[in-house]
């Protein structure tokens, strides 16, 4: 009789064995493919069938995979099994399952995996979707193969590039709330039923004029505004792909603030229906929650300060505490700062040097500043920390008193939240109060309730030295009697407007990289962007010899982006009949977001 161990023993015929397993698994897998047992037939068209149809249908939607690494890591199938037993489960109740999987092929991460390889991003990201291909293939998931996409496909991102018209050709009507198109608004301006944007008459303005005058309007609009630059990946981020310590998510670049034009979704415009709608979800109230705290909806008021002959406009929540506005604060960016160091004395002679940063001038003072800020990302300068500022060498007019209060920039105040300048008061913001400490600054109680001597008082109490000899006077009132009746005095006087701000800013929405979708825009040689027709769809990406991207020393910040389809010069200037003869245009040279196409695939589907 053998023993396992005494080299005799033979394996039964019938044994399960791994190598039997194998042959099973490929053989059922090879008989799913040619039976198409997880295909899932359209009513009409090529994926049509003769058989009759459950009504009863149901669409399973994974999120798709990037295709930046060399095949699945262990989280996919984590989710995918998940979803192929939920398909499977309700196949066998006889419904009509839809089930299948594409690829979120465009974008930095696979851009940044063909540079690491040494690969073109087309070449590496084919070649990575059928590795995981085979790999979804052995777990033996139930996708109907023949509907697989990837987001490169050029006949998927032609719809990519034409939601991004549709949404250029709209604009936001906020008394309707919703989305209309822009030949709808343009008909409006032109009867004079509606004025643009600075409340000019469109009838009167320029060709250029008219455009720009709409352009204001767009959900999707070109803006010089600040933005996250990476010298080290050679391309703008989004807030989402920056780390909380001001590095790229993909790197570890340095990133630094910077003014650029760039393509913007105005996001913002549906800010009240994002935070309503919350409210028909069945969603768990922490999260719901968090939603709102991130779009952020506040109420408040516009006031206007007045310094040397231009207004700032600052936000705030507390008109009430007006009486209590000791000094200014604007972000280093702030459009205004260099016109008003610029229409100042332009000397700190018998100025604290604690406010002059070490400078001989308030110019060369702001200078020093945003270089040693540069690097900071939006959360850093928001901390609490010791706080930095400038004087600007100019004094601003407090609106409810006449008191002249001085200018500072300092990094704590961004660009992205409210006007970019705040009303400083001391002694009721902690932050305030900090700085103030610092720069020796008279703190003023306006909110009776805390000593002010030893803490900021952010709490509720009565107003106390509030009144003025135009009419306004909230002594004694309470939070909200104080806020509506200055909000009111500032109307009645023209020195402010009620206003409702939020957090949420809107969407970054191009790259300096080569693998996304072109936009479909051209410009003439007046700089005025045009739509391109649907028939002009798709804007393939050309094949180029140089796809990478002009990076630089990651600790540049001076230095500009050059994105890589410049290159290409052929592509780039084109002659096209737009409807009034054929005429030079130059493409866009930057492209989409990752998220372009990732953002609406589920839409291919249903």
């Amino acid at each position: 009789m053998s023993t396992p161990n005494d080299g005799t023993a033979s394996t039964p015929a019938f044994r399960y064995t791994p190598q039997l397993a194998n042959e099973i698994e490929r053989s059922w897998q090879k008989y799913w493919v040619d039976n198409g047992t997880f295909n899932a037939p359209n009513p009409v068209g090529d994926l049509a069938t003769d058989q009759p149809l459950p009504e009863d249908k149901l669409f399973v939607q994974d999120m798709f995979p990037y295709p930046s690494g060399a095949g699945l890591h262990v989280g996919h199938p984590l989710g995918y099994i998940a979803t192929d037993v939920y398909a499977r489960y309700n196949r066998m109740l006889g419904r009509n399952v839809l089930h299948t999987l594409g690829y979120d092929s465009f974008g930095l991460p696979a851009e940044q995996y063909a540079i690491q390889t040494g690969t073109h991003p087309r070449t590496t990201t084919m070649a990575n979707i059928e590795n995981m291909r085979r790999q979804l293939d052995a777990l033996g998931l139930g996708h109907d193969r023949r509907r697989s996409v990837a987001t490169t496909d050029p006949e998927f991102y032609r719809w990519t590039q034409w939601i991004f018209l549709q949404i250029y050709n709209s604009w936001f009507d906020g008394e309707q709330q919703k989305a209309r198109p822009i030949d709808e608004l343009i008909a409006q301006l032109e009867a004079g039923t509606r004025t643009t944007k600075d409340g000019s008459d469109y009838r009167e303005l320029s060709d250029i004029g008219k455009q720009q005058a709409v352009d204001e309007f767009r959900l999707v609009y070109r803006s010089n505004s600040m933005v996250n630059w990476c010298p080290g990946l050679g391309t703008v981020l989004a807030n989402e792909e920056v780390t909380s310590d001001g590095r790229s998510e993909r790197g570890n670049f340095p990133v630094f603030r910077k003014n650029l034009s760039q393509w913007m979704m105005r996001i913002t415009a549906y800010s009240d229906r994002l935070i309503d709608d919350l409210e028909l979800l069945d969603w768990p109230e922490k999260v719901k929650s968090m939603q709102r705290n991130w779009i952020g909806r506040s109420r408040g008021a516009e006031v206007d300060f007045s310094a040397l002959g231009r207004t700032i406009r600052v936000f705030t929540t507390r008109p009430d505490t007006l009486f209590g506005a000791s000094y200014m604060v604007l972000a280093p960016e702030h459009e205004l700062v260099d016109e008003l160091v610029a229409a100042g004395t332009g000397s700190y002679e018998g100025v604290d040097k604690q406010w002059t940063y070490g400078a001989a001038t308030p110019a060369e003072a702001v200078e020093a500043y945003r270089a040693s800020i540069a690097a900071k990302s939006d959360i850093e300068r928001q901390e609490n920390k010791e706080k930095t500022g400038v004087f600007l060498g100019v004094h601003a007019t407090n609106p409810v008193n006449g008191a002249q209060i001085p200018v500072f920039i300092a990094d704590y105040v961004l660009t992205g939240y409210g006007t970019g300048a705040i009303m400083a008061v001391p002694a009721h913001d902690e932050r305030d109060y900090e700085f103030a400490t610092v720069f020796g600054l008279p703190i003023i109680e306006v909110v009776s309730g805390g000593d002010i001597g030893e803490a900021a008082w952010t709490g509720d109490g009565t107003l106390v030295n509030s009144a003025n000899t135009q009419g306004l006077d909230i002594n004694g009132l309470n939070k909200a009697d104080a806020i509506e009746r200055t909000i009111a005095w500032l109307v009645a006087e023209g020195r402010g407007t009620e206003k409702i701000q939020y957090k949420l800013r809107d969407w970054l929405f191009a790259r300096q990289r080569y693998w996304g979708e072109p936009f479909p825009v051209v410009y003439d040689e007046q700089g005025l962007a045009h739509a391109l027709p649907d028939s002009m769809l798709p804007v393939e990406l050309p094949e180029v010899a140089d796809y990478q991207p002009v990076s630089f020393d990651p600790e540049d910040a001076d230095s500009e982006p050059q994105p890589p389809l410049a290159k290409a010069k052929e592509w780039v200037e084109v002659e096209l009949d737009l409807g009034d003869g054929p005429k030079t245009y130059f493409r866009d040279t930057n492209v989409m977001p990752q998220w372009a196409g990732s953002s609406w695939y589920e839409l291919r589907y249903t």
